[in-house]
């Protein structure tokens, strides 16, 4: 390659080089500005505190930023200058509201000034005047929504005009804007026609006292002087009450009452009033909280009652049942069932509240009679009355039953007819009459006395009157102990010769009685009570057959039985003795410890007893409270010598 050419190519190489290690190169004229912005916009703003932002697009070190603001007339406000890198001035403070531009331009160090970029910012303090506000008068109900009247506030405006009115409505008294005097676009209402739109509905209000406040609002946002008023709003219906409403049916006329309460509006005031209407009726109504309506026919009336309160809102209906039944109910006597004939039955109907499902009886007297009935145990089951009459505890005769029925309003009849009204009569006893026979031993004997601890058969027979017996019925047989012991009771059934018999077990006197319950059919009976007398089982022995005159003394022992009735304190025992041909003499009374038996010494001393042979027995006698007879126990038999 020539030299020529490897000049050619150098020297181009040599001026990149040298133009790096020297840096960029200064241009003669300042580029403009980038993207010169206002803070907060160019629209008008209340707060008097400016802030310019921009872009330097070439990173050379001009000599400075120089910023000029000036009004629409030209009038330079203000004129500075920054250093090279600044890209923002701020605190900046216009001396009164108005309209302004910025402009921002470099300057190089030659002091040659670049093209200016400008840009427009608007600044207004001023608050609208103060405004006029109307609104309803008396309470607001339902579903309306009362209009907010607005009076446009007087001129001269603010320069940033009149955007529209800030307006607030709630329980409490507040400012419509949340940062006071200044407001933000969305707290501003009515702002698309601006002040010339000055009528306003009011949504969504609480219920009580509300306060409503509004205020004027510049195109900068500035909030005028508060006005401020209150509605009352209810829009809650009143509540409305029955009383004097019967629970079920009644047998008079009802008054029903209708109050009516409203917590707020409420009812005194003009506009409030009570309504209440049966039916196929006119309503009542009347001014005011309360209106009452009389109900007097027969059968079940609905009654519906209604309220206005002063602020217009209606209540739902409240409505409620009035039955009303003044007709008594009908009752008669079913005929007798012949299975059981005591069984009274009365048929009671009402065709409108129909029979009392808890109340009804009836009564007996004699035929004839004017006594007051006497009133049988009655059940009341599916429209009857049910009672039962028994018959073998009545003295023979004739006699007249009445039913008493109720319905369920209270209404109440009497009848003593049967169904075919025929009066309903009927003879004492009512059922086939019975006898019951019984006796003690083979003889059935109504009394009779045994030895101690024997076993006695008890027989008799059940009957018909007519004499037919009766068999396979019940009977009960109660033993009554004479030592107060708990009685006991045998149930047995007649054979079918209408006989039956049983064996008393051993044990102290007692009473015994017998008893036939009846049936549906036949009537009860009883066999007169039986008596049944024991005698004392006592015994004795001697210590030996003769005794010597003058010697070792004899001893009698012997034993009571029925030892289970021996008082703690023992029983009384009389020792006898007896010669050939004389009668028992009593020489001793001893007394047996708690188990019944006793025990006595006896010595011979007289000569004349020498070759006597004498009788001794113990003698048991009659005592209070001891159950058996008196008894003496065999004699024993001892000689003198």
């Amino acid at each position: 390659m020539s030299s020529r050419r490897l000049a050619t190519i150098a020297l181009p190489l040599l001026a990149a080089c040298l133009a790096a290690f020297a840096g960029p190169a200064v241009a003669a004229t300042p580029p403009a500005p980038l993207d010169l912005r206002v803070a907060g916009g160019e629209g008008w703003q209340p707060d008097n505190d400016f802030r310019f932002d921009w872009h330097n697009p070439n990173p050379v070190a001009w000599a400075t930023v120089d910023y000029r603001v000036s009004d629409l007339a030209g009038t330079v406000v203000l004129d500075s200058s920054l250093p090279w890198d600044a890209d923002r001035v701020e605190d900046i403070h216009e001396p009164r509201p108005g309209r302004y531009r910025v402009e921002v331009w470099f300057e190089s160090a030659a002091g040659e000034p670049g093209p200016s970029v400008t840009a427009g910012f608007r600044f207004d303090d001023v608050p609208p005047a103060a405004i006029g506000l109307s609104l309803p008068t008396g309470w607001i109900g339902g579903d309306k929504q009362p209009l907010l009247r607005l009076s446009r506030p007087a001129e001269p405006h603010p320069l940033s005009g009149i955007r529209g009115y800030a307006v607030v409505a709630g329980s409490v008294p507040s400012h419509p804007c949340a940062a006071g005097v200044r407001c933000a676009e969305t707290e501003t209402d009515l702002a698309a026609d601006g002040v010339g739109d000055d009528l306003m509905p009011l949504a969504d209000l609480p219920e009580g006292t509300v306060h409503v406040r509004a205020a004027a609002v510049s195109g900068a946002r500035v909030a005028g002087p508060l006005a401020g008023g209150t509605l009352r709003v209810d829009r809650t219906p009143p509540a409305i009450d029955l009383g004097g409403m019967p629970a079920g049916w009644v047998s008079r006329p009802v008054t029903v009452r209708a109050r009516a309460a409203d917590a707020l509006s409420g009812m005194a005031g003009a506009g409030a009033l009570t309504g209440i209407a049966a039916r196929g009726t006119t309503p009542s109504v009347a001014a005011g909280d309360a209106v009452s309506l009389t109900v007097s026919g027969e059968g079940a009336h609905l009654v519906s009652a209604y309220a206005r309160d002063v602020a217009g809102n209606s209540s739902p209906l409240a409505t409620a049942a009035v039955r009303i039944d003044r007709t008594p109910p009908r009752v008669a006597f079913a005929a007798l069932d012949p299975a059981d004939p005591e069984l009274l039955s009365a048929r009671v109907t009402d065709e409108l509240s129909g029979p009392d499902p808890a109340r009804g009886s009836v009564g007996v007297r004699p035929r004839g009679s004017r006594r007051q009935f006497a009133l049988l145990p009655t059940a009341v089951a599916d429209g009857r009355l049910i009672a039962r009459w028994d018959s073998d505890r009545h003295p023979p005769g004739l006699y007249e039953f009445q039913a008493t029925a109720f319905d369920a309003a209270g209404n109440t009849a009497e009848s003593q007819l049967r169904a075919d009204g025929a009066k309903l009569v009927l003879p004492a006893p009512l059922k086939m009459a019975t006898r019951l026979t019984a006796g003690l031993g083979p003889r059935r004997l109504p009394a009779r006395t045994v030895p101690f601890g024997k076993r006695v058969l008890l027989g008799g027979a059940l009957s018909r009157t007519v004499g037919a017996p009766l068999a396979g019925l019940p009977l009960l047989v109660t033993e009554h102990f004479a030592d107060g012991s708990t009685p006991r009771r045998h149930q047995l059934r007649s054979g079918p010769d209408g006989s039956f018999a049983l064996r008393l077990s051993p044990g102290p006197e007692r009473r015994i009685e017998l008893g036939f319950a009846g049936t549906r059919t036949l009537a009860a009976t009883s066999a007169p009570p039986l008596e049944l007398k024991v005698r004392t089982g006592v015994s004795m022995r001697a210590s030996a057959a003769s005794a010597r005159i003058g010697g070792r003394p004899l001893v009698f022992r012997g034993t009571v039985a029925g030892k289970a009735a021996v008082p703690a304190k023992g029983k009384s025992v009389e020792l006898q003795y007896r010669l050939p041909g004389l009668p028992w003499t009593q020489f001793r009374t001893v007394r047996t410890d708690p188990r019944g038996r006793f025990r006595y010494p006896y010595r011979f001393s007289d000569d004349d007893s020498r070759g006597v042979r004498f009788g001794f027995r113990a003698f048991v006698p009659a005592e209070p409270g001891w159950p058996y007879e008196p008894a003496a126990s065999r004699p024993v038999f001892v000689t003198g010598r």
